[in-house]
């Protein structure tokens, strides 16, 4: 029996199943490929973090001098 008809009967018989292991496998397959393509664009630069004065007066809207 071919592949594809077992196949076909495992969807027919147990869709959920099946179902559960398509999203499985989009989600193993998803970071193996966005990553990558992220990384090339160099969009993952480190941003300088502000200094903690500033984060606080922000927070509290005060005003540190």
């Amino acid at each position: 029996m071919p592949v594809m008809e077992k196949l076909k009967m495992f969807v027919v018989q147990e869709p959920v199943v099946a179902a559960s292991c398509a999203i499985a496998g989009f989600g193993l397959f998803l970071p193996a490929v966005v990553r990558p393509i992220l990384d090339s664009f160099e969009s993952s630069k480190q941003v300088p973090q502000p200094a903690l004065k500033d984060v606080v007066a922000g927070v509290t809207g005060k005003k540190q001098g």
